[in-house]
């Protein structure tokens, strides 16, 4: 029998998306030198986020001395850094070196999943830290207690289990939309908007209102975050001694450094006028807020503490005195 027009539209939808095998990612440069040269721009840095998140991870897992709440999270954060920078840099690079921009449709979903994944982990962490310095400063008697061996772990499990479950919910939902739209993507990696975009199904409103819900828990966490920092600010002003307030507000800083890192470049790259969009601005902030934080973030944590420095020394002076 003859289909009515709103399933055969429905099924043309279904074998258009069922149809498309792979995605056609947003090059950097259309010239061979540009390609090259961003390839080795890419290189340098995806060397420099992994030796400097490395070191942190080796450094705190070496030294019993830096076994504590804070560079255990920080130990969490570099883990997260490496795994975020690792899911979009390398496919950029040999896409760049290769002079290709596809990737096939399972890949796109397991960047999409990973990438989502590590940047939620991520926001939950530096909550999570943003905590523990606040009870750090203002309630050092009850510190052992509110941030035991067993809390830590359970609250670092508690941000890595909060990514993979909101990354399954927008993954599933994202790829089960149907997609006739093409196939290219305004992007160097794959992301959320930019797949919407494909969609010709008023069923992608679903995945704006999960992707609204998960704003609204991260402007929680936004919240949070300030309002941790407005206390802790209030008591290191109580501390008499300057000394100590200058002790107080250098462990806070480098937090307080890559927090602002994070949102203030993840705000630019989305929450912006169409008017000022672009495909060639789009994909510089989103190099701003994908690529530089996990590259930048070792380097703003180990600027000025001296404690991190030290066991570095120590680690990287036993290593070469080794016969």
């Amino acid at each position: 029998p003859p289909q009515t027009a709103p399933h055969a539209f429905y099924n043309l939808q279904l074998s258009n998306s069922s149809s498309i095998r792979q995605f056609l990612l947003l090059a950097f440069a259309d010239r061979r030198e540009l390609q090259l040269l961003h390839f080795w721009l890419f290189l340098g840095i995806y060397l420099a986020a992994l030796l400097g998140n490395g070191l942190i991870i080796t450094t705190i897992a070496c030294d019993h001395h830096l076994h504590t709440p804070m560079y255990f999270f920080l130990l969490n954060l570099s883990l997260l850094d490496l795994g975020s920078i690792s899911t979009t840099l390398p496919k950029a690079m040999a896409n760049s070196l290769g002079d290709n921009t596809d990737i096939s449709y399972k890949a796109c979903a397991a960047q999409l999943f990973f990438f989502v994944f590590f940047i939620t982990a991520e926001f939950s962490l530096l909550t999570i830290m943003s905590y523990n310095r606040s009870v750090a400063i203002c309630k050092p008697l009850h510190y052992g207690t509110l941030l035991g061996s067993r809390a830590c772990v359970h609250m670092a499990a508690a941000a890595w289990g909060t990514g993979f479950l909101t990354a399954l919910l927008h993954t599933a939902n994202t790829f089960s939309l149907p997609l006739c739209q093409g196939n290219a993507l305004d992007q160097f990696f794959c992301e959320i908007p930019q797949i919407l975009k494909l969609s010709c199904s008023h069923s992608y409103l679903r995945e704006l209102g999960l992707l609204v819900v998960s704003a609204c828990l991260a402007f929680g966490c936004f919240v949070f975050i300030v309002v941790s920092y407005v206390e802790i600010f209030r008591a290191v002003l109580r501390i008499p001694s300057e000394q100590g307030r200058h002790k107080a507000f250098s462990t806070c800083l480098p937090h307080l450094a890559v927090v602002s890192l994070f949102i203030s470049t993840g705000i630019f790259a989305y929450p912006k006028p169409l008017s000022i969009s672009s495909p060639s601005l789009n994909l510089v902030v989103t190099v701003l807020y994908s690529v530089v934080p996990p590259a930048v973030n070792p380097l703003i944590y180990s600027m000025r503490n001296q404690e991190l420095q030290g066991s570095l020394r120590k680690l990287m002076t036993g290593i070469f005195q080794q016969p």
